[in-house]
Order: structure tokens, then sequence, then C-alpha cells
């Protein structure tokens, strides 16, 4: 019997098939009506008078039409009983269509082996072609069994069985052969669709981060020149505080509560103007060889000592090859205070797990190293992630949104890349891709 372990590529034209008939639910077209047509042709050609003849060919065409239905209702063996079938049926119909006093093996309607030979040819590979061709060759041939009985078997009958078989090994192969190559086409297509979907997607992603540095661009030009405009002003309005909230301290107290109260919101907005400042600052990356764990865990200490929220368990998976690359420490490590700021921030007082994983990547065929942050606290809705680096935009109620925005800045000096993700775990993820040196220096270049 034929490996009943066929490979994906073998059941291809088994799918095909199913989708042109509706996933196995009866339905007409027109080459069924073409079908029905060529059968009905053939019952009414001698000999008419044969009921079975035409009652075979029935048989044959409700086979043909309900071969999807059958292949849908029996996808693993649905093709071997169809192939078995219409051996049969054409067998059957060779005994009923011989001429009077003429051996069956002379029957006239020896080309309905092509059905179930062209069928196997459809749904098997190489080998299961063959093996159906030999099985139809040999129902047909067991005729020679009673034809041997009365009449004499002539070399140039024999010359004639043989052709007929060969032509039925000819028509067998020619078809699979095309079967075969349609199929590969059909997946060359399919994987050039999937490479041309990631190349749009890349370059979308692409165009994106192109927008969002113009975008960050020009906010840090305004933040720029707006800080500094702040930044006078708030200095006089902090100094008069703390003079009227000297001198009103024994006279008035409560307007020295309230001269307090100015004195302290200036200082949150001189805050503020820093970290303006900070953003709109141009970055100049003094960068060189090493690695990124060290960083990560100096970040990943300051954060935790600092904290006093709910209880957070880090875990870290180092790659063992470590993989330096060029980088300016004091950015860097600023960019993973952020985000593991951040990460801590977002899991709250619940608490949760922060997962880091440093480790080799390559990314549009450059070599360097990947950095994922995790953590397990509400995650970024799906409507903020494309905006979630730019500035001013955040999920945090008392959030300024210039943290991300940073770490976008600093990764953009770097030649590097940042993304999102929510995780399985109902998390966010942030990946971060920092390029090797050759990597860094053609971007330099070009």
């Amino acid at each position: 019997m034929v490996d009943d372990r066929v490979s994906n590529s073998e059941r291809a034209p088994v799918d095909e098939h199913l989708d042109e008939r509706n996933d196995g639910r009866l339905k007409f077209n027109w080459l069924d009506m073409v079908w029905l047509g060529v059968l009905a042709s053939l019952a009414v050609l001698p000999p008419v008078r044969e009921t079975h003849k035409q009652l075979i060919l029935l048989a044959i065409g409700l086979v043909q039409l309900g071969e999807g239905w059958l292949l849908a209702h029996a996808p693993r063996h649905g093709r071997y009983y169809t192939v078995l079938l219409k051996i049969l049926l054409a067998t059957l119909l060779i005994d009923h269509t011989a001429a009077e006093e003429q051996p069956s093996i002379n029957s006239s309607y020896y080309p309905i082996y092509y059905l179930p030979v062209i069928t196997a040819a459809i749904y098997f590979g190489p080998w299961g072609t063959l093996f159906w061709t030999l099985l139809a060759s040999a129902a047909y041939c067991s005729y020679l069994i009673p034809a041997n009985q009365q009449f004499e078997l002539t070399p140039a009958g024999i010359a004639e069985l043989a052709i007929r078989i060969l032509f039925f090994f000819l028509a067998g192969m020619v078809v699979n052969r095309f079967v075969v190559e349609n199929r590969q086409q059909v997946e060359r297509y399919q994987k050039l669709a999937e490479e041309l979907a990631e190349t749009n997607r890349q370059l979308e992603r692409v165009q994106a981060e192109a927008r969002r540095s113009e975008r960050l661009a020009a906010l840090g030009q305004l933040s720029a020149g707006l800080a500094h405009e702040i930044r006078n002003p708030l200095g006089v309005i902090k100094g008069s505080a703390e003079m009227l909230s000297k001198k009103l301290e024994t006279a008035d107290p409560l307007a020295s509560e309230l001269a307090g109260y100015i004195s302290s919101e200036v200082n949150r907005l001189s805050a503020l103007v820093s970290r303006f400042l900070d953003f709109a600052r141009p970055l100049h990356a003094q960068a060189r060889r090493q690695e990124i764990t060290a960083l990560l865990e100096r970040a990943l200490k300051s954060v935790g000592d600092q904290w006093r929220g709910g209880e957070i368990e880090v875990e870290r998976k180092y790659a063992k090859e470590q993989l330096p690359v060029p980088l300016d420490e004091n950015l860097c490590e600023q960019a993973f205070i952020n985000l593991v700021q951040n990460a801590y921030e977002a899991m709250g007082s619940k608490g949760g797990t922060l997962r880091v994983e440093v480790s080799p990547r390559q990314a549009n065929q450059r070599q360097g190293v990947e950095v994922r942050v995790e953590d397990t606290g509400p995650g970024i809705p799906a409507e903020l992630r494309e905006q979630i680096f730019n500035p001013f935009v955040t999920t945090k109620e008392t959030g300024v949104g210039l943290g991300l925005s940073i770490v976008s800045k600093i990764m953009d000096e770097h030649h590097g890349s940042i993304r999102v993700e929510n995780t399985s775990r109902g998390g966010a993820c942030f990946v971060l891709f920092f390029p090797a040196e050759e990597a860094m220096a053609s971007s330099r270049t070009a």
C-alpha cells in the first residue's frame, strides 16, 4: 500500500480541490455540467441496450460530482477511496462494453482507466502515481485470464496491450509532473508574498520612525525656545515667593503658607523645564565598545533602591556570549533607567515581575544586541502603541510624556531602534536593538 505519511506538498492539491468545492459542500459548476454531458454522450453510444453500462456511467458521474464531499468528510483516506472507486467502476465498465463475441479486454472504452490514473496523479506524489497506475493496469490486464481461455493471444495483441498500458503510465507521470511543478510555483509565490509582506511591514516601521524623528526634531526646537523663555520668569517668581514667605512668616501665617505653595509649584515647573531642555538638547554620543548587561544592572539597582511600591521580582536572562557594542555609557544608562522606572510604575502597588533579556540578534541585515524589558502591568492600549514615543504622550495620570521620547532619541543617536509590544502575560515589552560597530559606521557614512 502507498505510504500514508504524505508531506504537506502532497496534500496541497487536495486542499485546493476542497477550496473549489466550497469546503466539501456539493456545488455544481459549468465543468460538472461538461462532465455530465460527456458521460451522457457515452451512454447513448453503442452498445446502447446495455443497461449496466448506463448505470456504471451514472455511478462514475456521481463519484466525480461527490469527490469534494468525500474528501471533506474523509480527509485522511478520502483520496484512496476516490481512486479505488474509479478503478472499480472502470473495470466494471470494460466488462459491459465489449463487442459481441469479443473479449472484454478489447473494449473500446479502455481509456476510462485514464480517469483513476489522472486522479491519482493529482492527489499523490510520483511514487503514489506509479503505484495507482500499476494497480489500474493490473485491473485492466485481469481480463487476460478469461480471454486466454477462449482466444489466442497474438504478438500483435501483446504489443497493443503494452502500448495501452505504457500510455497509462505516460499520462499519469505527465499530469503528476505538471501538478508538482504547479505546487512548487504556488509555494514560491506564497513565499514571495510573505517576503513582500514582511518588507512592507519593515517599510511602514521605518516610515513611522522617520515621522517620529521629524516630530521630535520640531518639538525639540519648540521646547528649547519655550523652556528658555519660561526659566527666567520662574527664577524671579521663586525668589519673590521666598522673600515674601520670610517677611510674612510671623505677621500673616496664611500668606506665608500660600507663598510656600508658590515656591513648591515653581520648583516643580523648574524640574519640568529641565526635562524639556534635556529632551531638546542635542545629544553627542561618546560611544565605546562595552557590554550592555553592566549598564542594565546599574539601572535596575538604581530604580530598585528608590522604589517604595509593591514587591517587584526581577527575572534576568542574559546570553552567555555577550557581544560588546558601541555605547554612550551615560545616555544608555539614562534610557534603561527610564524604561525600568516606567515598568515599576506600571506595576505599581500590586507589584509584579520585571523580566529583562539581553541576547545577540540580527535585524534588518545588521548584527547587534537586543534588549527586552518586559513587565506584568496593564500594558499599552493599541491606539497608543504607535504614538507612545512621541513627546507628551503618556498613560500615567501624572506623567509628562517625555521619558520614552528621550529613550527614542537616545536610540536614534546610537542608530538603533525601539518598539513596544504587549505580552501574553498582559504587560508591555520594550524591545531595543543596538547595532554592532560596523553597522553604526556604515550608517554614519551613509
